[in-house]
Order: structure tokens, then sequence, then C-alpha cells
């Protein structure tokens, strides 16, 4: 029977005690605060390419957003396109820009984060939205014309 013990550091071989994370003695560690003692110090910041980001990044991010909430709502509020349809189309555009704008800047999603997976979720998402959507949309300007065919050209009755 081996008799070494289970629990390296308490008797055992020099080579286990080597590898213990665990400190061999706390009582000469009371100078420390508390968040070293629970050995939250060793803990790494490696988001596999993700940046937290620097207030450069962030008051970049917040003007472009800004611009981009600003120019809609000078379209709209002064009318400087005659067709609502292409109103909205423009509105659509500027609202992709800035959904872009904000992953980037304040989600920080990149290629290189999490070892490329929120790139992969993300163009799983839009793919989705875009079926669900398109479907939708479809579904809908179907049963508008089959189901609605004959009251487009009978007058409404009004009392």
């Amino acid at each position: 029977m081996n008799s070494t013990p289970a629990h390296p550091g308490h008797g055992a071989p020099e080579d286990a005690r080597r590898h213990d994370p665990r400190p061999a003695d706390r009582s000469d560690r009371t100078h420390e605060q508390p968040h070293e003692i629970t050995g939250h110090d060793d803990h790494h910041h490696d988001d596999e390419g993700a940046s937290h980001g620097s207030l450069r990044d962030y008051v970049t991010g917040f003007v472009l957003a800004v611009i981009l909430t600003a120019i809609p709502f000078w379209l709209v509020m002064g009318k400087v396109i005659d067709s609502p349809a292409i109103t909205s189309v423009v509105i659509l555009g500027f609202a992709a820009v800035q959904m872009v704008v904000h992953m980037v800047y304040f989600l920080h999603m990149n290629a290189r984060s999490e070892g490329g997976w929120n790139m992969l979720a993300l163009i799983f998402t839009v793919v989705i939205v875009a079926i669900l959507l398109a479907g939708s949309l479809w579904v809908m300007y179907h049963m508008n014309t089959n189901m609605m065919a004959d009251m487009v050209h009978k007058p409404s009755i009004q009392p």
C-alpha cells in the first residue's frame, strides 16, 4: 500500500508540492488584500482577441451613434426626401449601420473575439431573422392577395 497522502502539501513528495496551486501557508499572507488570499488575482483576462475598449473607442462609438441618429431625424423632420418609401429605406440603412457601430464599439464584437464564435453566432442570428421576416412577409402578402381579392373591387357600403 502506498503511504503517500492523497492531498499534496501534507507529507507529499516535493514534486507534488511544486505543482500545487494552493498556497503552502496562509499565516504569512495576512498583510495581503482579501482578493489575493482567495486567489482572484491569478485569473487572466484572455478574451481570445476581444478588446475591452478604450475611452477613445467609446467616445468614437458614441459620436457615430449620435450622428447616425441625427441624420435620419433630420431627414424625416425636414422632409428632405419627398417619397416616404425612399425615406424609409434610407432610415433602415442608417439603422443597420448603427447596429454595426454598436456591435463593434460597445459590444466589442469582431472576427477574433471568442475565437470567432461571436461572429458565427451573429451570422446565424441574422440568417434566422432574415428567414423569419421574409417568410412572414411572404405569407402575409399571399394571404392578403388570396383572401382579400374580392374586397379590392367592391365598393364599401357605409351607413
